[in-house]
């Protein structure tokens, strides 16, 4: 019987949207015990929160750099962390417990820079420990499958890919002071970009990790639509990606009617694929010459990626959770492995890594420039990989 990991967490404290999230994915499958945590930048607050959660009294921390000094010399430390505070300060705790000799899951953005994120992937590559970022809409099944189902050919050479994550909740501009909503839109706190940095990156990673394959170039179109906004809420782009694919991705804060809007559509040349996060459990599949068909989450006869991160029968919804509950799944996997020292099960090694929050950082700052040139075309590698 494989023993559990021990999982620490920092950030994701009591008011935190995405820390029950984490929190119910890596209990899931039973894999990770909830061992250590700093979750509130108010200490005190942090260490009676983590004690109400289960924590011993000596492993709720009051801030991170606490939990790494009291974690690194303990027999029994965690052995993955995952990092859920601000934006800002991402890269200088992943990096700390990168260089400790932890394994860390980062929230995205991974870094608020190119030159930072390209400091973590040499970290990464010069420590030997994983930084996997948490684009966790990946772990769906039927993303899985669709990407099983590009790779085994069944669409032949894909044209083009069509993908959006668009979303209402910020139109009102009577929010315009709500600081949970201001922050986003202030260059000072959120960096060169607003919603394609918060929502885009998350269509474009799925895309490329759907379609087995690299943006390339991109031309950007961003606005403002709510007066007063230093950065922008709606942003169209176009892509091009290794191989030769066309890539249109919109993303946005504006569209009143729209809740989550994050979908994704294939198009090759034998068939295409169509997916919607807020109806996770059919994929709709059309050959070139036939009719189109419902995959269902859960039937028989799906790929063996799809049935691995599928755990209730089919025709009952699996969301969100069980989705990041997946990246937690193939983590565990590879720790494991690494522990054991033997090979990890390939179908546990598509969570997303390092480098693809470098890929995503490069392509933030690509879209801000091509936009402020007009929609010029620019490389949106990042330097390490051109």
């Amino acid at each position: 019987m494989t023993c559990k990991l021990r999982w620490g967490m920092i950030g994701g404290g009591e008011a935190s949207q995405i820390g029950p999230v984490h929190r119910l994915g890596a209990g899931l499958d039973g894999m990770f015990a909830f061992t250590a945590g700093a979750l509130d930048h108010r200490p005190e607050e942090g260490r009676a929160y983590g004690q109400r959660l289960g924590l011993a009294p000596d492993r709720a921390y009051g801030d991170w750099k606490e939990m790494l000094m009291g974690e690194c010399d303990r027999d029994d430390r965690v052995d993955l962390v995952t990092v859920a505070t601000p934006n800002a300060t991402h890269f200088e705790i992943t990096k700390a417990f990168l260089e400790a000799g932890f394994h860390v899951l980062c929230e995205k953005p991974m870094t608020m820079t190119v030159a930072e994120s390209e400091d973590i992937v040499r970290v990464v590559r010069h420590t030997g420990r994983i930084c996997a970022v948490n684009y966790g809409y990946t772990g769906y099944s039927l993303v899985r499958h669709m990407r099983a189902m590009v790779l085994r050919g069944c669409l032949g050479q894909i044209r083009l890919v069509k993908a959006e994550f668009a979303h209402g909740h910020h139109a009102n501009a009577a929010d315009a002071d709500n600081p949970r909503i201001r922050w986003r839109y202030d260059s000072a706190q959120a960096g060169v970009s607003a919603q394609f940095a918060d929502c885009g990156v998350h269509a474009l990673h799925m895309a490329s990790f759907v379609i087995g394959k690299e943006v390339r170039r991109l031309s950007a179109d961003a606005v403002s639509c709510v007066a007063g906004r230093e950065l922008e809420d709606d942003v169209m782009v176009n892509l091009r990606f290794d191989g030769g694919a066309v890539g249109r991705l919109w993303t946005s804060s504006v569209a009143i009617g729209r809740q989550h809007g994050l979908t994704l559509q294939i198009f090759g040349e034998k068939g295409g694929l169509r997916w919607s996060q807020e109806q996770p459990n059919q994929l709709y599949w059309m050959p070139l010459g036939a009719n189109l068909q419902t995959l269902e989450r859960g039937q028989a006869g799906l790929s063996p990626e799809a049935d691995r991160t599928s755990r209730v029968t089919v025709g009952h919804a699996e969301g969100m959770p069980l989705a990041f509950a997946n990246i937690y799944s193939d983590l565990a996997e590879v720790i494991h492995a690494d522990k054991e020292g033997r090979a990890p099960d390939p179908l546990a090694d598509l969570y997303p890594r390092a480098e693809d929050g470098l890929r995503s950082m490069a392509a933030v700052f690509a879209v801000a420039t091509s936009a402020k040139a007009e929609g010029a075309w620019v490389d949106a590698r990042p330097p390490m990989f051109r």
